[in-house]
């Protein structure tokens, strides 16, 4: 067991900080090996992650090569970026928060088991059920996932979706209505961020501004509020949409 006060690794003022664009460091550094890439922009493959970056939200030609990569007409997530450019439309438009670890305590979690590939038809089961956010079926491939499962089922999960260098994401916490109230996602957090700092990695999350309840839980165990962040849901121009009779 290990409480650690992490101060927040601090750059140049003039630099910025990595997680200001998680996505586009992790499908340029630790998960490249999954990135799909034209130029300046990247995606994970459609069965592993939703995510999509641009190297320089404020870039027209990024936007121009995520056009290439995705394809007309498509609609697609974008982080990082307040608005889109003239002839893309913006579907949907939310704010989130970014938590970063700062004096969490780590523990292993003795009856939590290792999800994989076999697990998925379960978790997709459960994410349907909680919606803590996107999973997929290749989502497994991103990192360590953890679950609890009790009498058999699967009730409690959590995992590491985006990895910056030097960081990794906390994603995926969600238990079963009917299990909530017993600690199984704290438990399952602390022993997902144990296996995080093994590698010298430091923890964060993303958590929809909305979700006060969430967000007061993981500041309550040790995380702390880096920065608010946008979030777009876009669709690329260049093809007519298709009219319906």
């Amino acid at each position: 067991m290990s409480t650690v006060a992490r101060p927040t690794p601090q750059q140049s003022p003039a630099t910025p900080h990595i997680l200001d664009n998680a996505a586009w460091a992790a499908l340029t550094g630790p998960h490249a090996h999954l990135a799909e890439r034209v130029g300046r922009a990247a995606r994970y493959p459609l069965d592993v992650s939703p995510f999509t970056a641009l190297a320089d939200p404020a870039d027209p030609r990024a936007w121009d090569d995520l056009a290439a990569l995705v394809g007309p007409g498509t609609v697609t997530p974008v982080t990082g970026a307040k608005s889109a450019p003239q002839g893309w439309e913006t579907v949907q438009h939310g704010q989130g928060v970014q938590l970063v670890d700062t004096a969490l305590r780590a523990e292993p979690a003795p009856e939590a088991v290792r999800l994989g590939p076999d697990d998925v038809p379960e978790i997709l089961d459960l994410i349907a059920l909680t919606e803590p956010g996107p999973f997929l079926p290749r989502t497994v491939e991103l990192g360590t996932y953890l679950g609890i499962r009790h009498r058999g089922r699967l009730i409690a999960l959590a995992g590491e979706r985006l990895r910056p260098p030097g960081w990794t994401e906390i994603s995926a916490v969600c238990t079963a209505p009917d299990h909530r109230g017993k600690g199984l996602a704290t438990r399952l957090v602390r022993a997902i961020v144990a296996g995080i700092r093994e590698r010298g990695d430091t923890p964060f999350l993303h958590a929809s501004a909305t979700n006060t309840g969430a967000i007061r839980l993981y500041e309550s165990i040790g995380f702390t509020l880096r920065r608010r962040s946008d979030f777009l849901l876009v669709r690329t121009p260049g093809a007519q949409q298709e009219q319906t009779a």
